[in-house]
């Protein structure tokens, strides 16, 4: 992205040398091969069969040869050789890294446990070459380099993208020596990633640069960094990225999610909208309550209910009606997308709108979200429609627009309490005038009385459930169970439920800037999956070139996120990134597009067309998470993740359990709640009934109170370190009880 290389002069005859059409089907051929290879590959799958995150590399290696293949006798040559060494690159860091479907965050392998084999070893004399390569291709650009940068980029810009570029690199370690070690590893990747790339794009022959811009201008619109905002009705290119993305997230659903739930949370997510879904606010409770228990699930006298706030229950009922609960989050992570569209044409021009959703539907941050059974995605369409409200309500005056704004703050009330006093602050002010045009009374009035109707039944479940309209049934199941104030906003000793996550005991200042680094370090990998880390061009959109009024709205979306979470206890854990900060996702990826524009208008300054090779570089970083890092991550982490597993569903069928008790013999959480979630609400019905088997004493009282049901006996992961196993069955549970006692 420097001075641009002096268009190639093709020798006379090079299409026509015989050895090119031989050499191009050979690696053709290879390049299938590697493609179909993990199909076949034993060493390339688990024990229960499944194939494992390194067959990403093989696929890499395929489609990279393919790559050659085509462009071996054209112009094209030297950019798609630079791009496939990017391509495998990333696809060999992944495989040193350790993330995996346990609870844990992802860090880099140790050096001798990467070379403790001769898989590692080859990982090794990759990123060698890779780097001798990219060397060599530097000799002739370092002192255009060190000129461009001196020309465009102050000291203290310079110094601030080059601060998040790094600092973000890495998760903290317990080990002060550890950590450093793997953050100038990361450091090293990461930077070897970024010049590779850069050698990309230098590599585009200028004869094709005019032809590329085209075809950009043509998808997106005009590229300029300024511009109006241009607010206009939803468009064929908004439709198609939403119906993409929502076909993405169902694909991943099915396939690496399982149409499962994996995170505890999201088992009682579940229960409580099938709950909902039979108008029910609670059931009974349990006929033997240690024998079903699960994580933010609570019995009050006779009553059996979920604690999590309503509002997203609500929303998976809908689904839960028509048998498709997996595909709300998918459905509304394209909904948010159109949302986002609507939203931002409000405040930028319609190019910019159409790069952000682009690289929206790209994140793996919002894609596997869109994956899940979390509560984000419903919180930020929410929060988005609140905005929207809001904005139309400045622009026309209208009342009714910033009643339906209210009526959506009022909701992420009943979804994420403490995200709907981020939104509330940040819509308040820019109600009030503050960064914009100030609504009309009666749109300040309707925004409120909007919120107080929706927030108002949030109160009424309150009272429902703890009699108490300001008590939050989450906060007395957690007082319960972890102890008072341990979900308790602010610092304090006593905040934390003691998971081995959670960086110190209570809360302070220390415990907040752990969390950041995990959060940040998460965002750097999760936000774009970008080899070259995801905050590169965010931190260019902040400080190159002046940042307009509606930047600014931005940057306040991201440091009232920021701020509120600051002082709660826990970070959100290493489940889909850092998924409590998942409301800056619009915000980070609009001043990521703010940051491509403005580099690529100082390029345009100097060369003619010289901003595309920008384009084309962020364009190629896409392609290659695309390629690499999607479908790893959704192979090595997701799949199966936290040892949750779908099996019991199918070992219902093969066994024929019917009406039976089947007894779970593992551990409650990942092993019962597998199997929880398959129960029917009445667990008298005349179908299975899993059961948790806990003791010898749970064991008794589950016999007697189904003593006219066949027992089944089925060992859990945990146990078995593969998937569920029926171990004994069907016996008579009489006769169990005998034997017991």
């Amino acid at each position: 992205m420097l001075e641009i290389d002096k268009v190639q002069v093709q020798r006379p005859g090079l299409m026509e040398k015989s050895w090119l059409k031989p050499v191009s089907f050979f690696l053709l051929a290879l390049g299938l091969s590697s493609l179909v290879w993990p199909l076949f590959d034993p060493r390339l799958r688990d024990l229960g069969n499944n194939i494992t995150g390194l067959s990403v590399l093989p696929i890499s290696i395929g489609i990279g040869m393919l790559i050659i293949a085509i462009t071996i006798g054209n112009r094209w040559r030297r950019s798609a050789a630079w791009f496939v060494l990017a391509l495998v690159g990333q696809a060999v860091s992944l495989q040193m890294a350790k993330a995996g479907w346990q609870l844990r965050y992802q860090h880099y392998k140790p050096f001798d446990e990467i070379t403790s084999d001769m898989m590692g070893m080859v990982l090794v004399a990759f990123v060698v070459v890779q780097a001798l390569l990219v060397l060599m291709g530097l000799r002739s650009s370092m002192a255009r380099i060190n000129a461009w940068c001196r020309q465009n980029l102050r000291v203290w810009q310079l110094l601030f993208i080059a601060s998040f570029f790094i600092i973000s690199t890495t998760t903290v370690s317990h080990s002060v020596a550890v950590y450093i070690r793997e953050w100038a590893f990361a450091v090293f990747i990461q930077t070897l990633s970024l010049t590779t790339i850069i050698l990309a794009a230098l590599a585009i022959p200028q004869e094709s640069i005019i032809k590329v811009r085209r075809l950009l201008s043509g998808l997106f619109g005009d590229l300029s960094p300024d511009g109006d905002a241009e607010p206009g009705p939803l468009d064929g290119f908004a439709l198609s990225i939403a119906t993409f993305v929502t076909i993405i997230a169902a694909i991943l659903c099915i396939y690496s999610y399982e149409r499962h739930p994996h995170v505890p949370d999201e088992v009682a997510y579940l229960t409580q909208a099938r709950f909902f879904a039979a108008g029910s606010l609670t059931l009974p409770a349990p006929p033997v309550p240690d024998g079903f228990e699960v994580y933010l699930m609570n019995m009050k006298g006779d009553n059996w209910y979920s604690v999590p706030p309503p509002g997203w229950p609500i929303m998976l009922a809908l689904g839960t009606l028509v048998g498709i609960p997996w595909l709300v989050n998918p459905f509304l992570a394209g909904i948010n997308v159109l949302l986002a569209y609507v939203l931002l044409r409000e405040l930028y021009p319609k190019s910019l709108a159409r790069i952000s959703i682009f690289l929206l539907a790209l994140s793996p941050w919002y894609v596997f979200l869109g994956m899940s059974f979390m509560t984000h995605m419903f919180s930020l369409t929410c929060a988005l429609v609140a905005a929207i409200g809001v904005a139309w309500s400045r622009r026309d005056g209208k009342a009714i627009w910033a009643v339906l704004g209210g009526l959506a703050l009022g909701m992420i009330s009943m979804v994420r309490p403490l995200e709907a006093v981020a939104m509330a602050g940040l819509l308040g002010l820019w109600a009030i005038g503050l960064g914009g045009k100030r609504l009309k009374l009666t749109g300040i009035a309707g925004l409120v009385l909007g919120s107080i109707v929706v927030g108002g039944l949030g109160l009424a479940y309150n009272a429902a459930l703890t009699g108490n309209p300001l008590e939050f049934p989450i906060n007395v199941y957690t007082d319960e169970h972890f102890g008072k104030n341990s979900n308790a906003y602010g610092f304090g000793s006593d905040r934390g439920m003691g998971w081995e996550h959670d960086p110190y005991l209570g809360h302070g200042p220390v415990d907040a800037l752990v969390n950041t680094n995990l959060n940040v370090s998460a965002l750097n990998t999760e936000l774009f999956g970008w080899s070259i880390g995801s905050f590169l061009l965010v931190a260019a959109g902040v400080c190159l070139g002046r940042l307009s009024r509606r930047d600014y709205l931005m940057i306040a979306v991201i440091a009232v996120i920021y701020v509120l979470h600051f002082f709660y206890y826990f970070s959100g854990g290493p489940d889909f990134g850092a998924r409590y900060w998942f409301l800056m996702v619009v915000p980070l990826v609009v001043l990521t597009v703010r940051g491509v524009q403005k580099l690529a208008s100082r390029f345009d300054e100097q060369f003619e067309a010289g901003g595309t090779r920008v384009y084309a570089t962020v364009l190629a970083l896409c392609l290659i998470s695309v390629i690499t890092f999607i479908p790893w991550r959704a192979i090595d982490k997701y799949h199966n993740f936290r040892g949750m597993r779908p099996d019991i569903r199918y070992l219902a069928d093969a066994y024929r359990f019917d009406r039976s008790l089947v007894l779970i013999e593992g551990n409650k959480h990942p092993d019962f709640d597998s199997a929880m979630i398959y129960n029917p609400l009445d667990l008298h019905a005349n179908v299975p009934v899993y059961a948790w088997d806990r003791d010898l004493s749970t064991r008794k009282k589950l016999l007697t109170a189904y003593s006219d049901r066949p027992v089944w006996f089925v060992n859990a992961p945990s146990i078995t370190n593969r998937g569920y196993e029926v171990v004994a069955g069907p016996l008579a549970a009489k006769e169990l009880l005998n034997s017991v006692e």
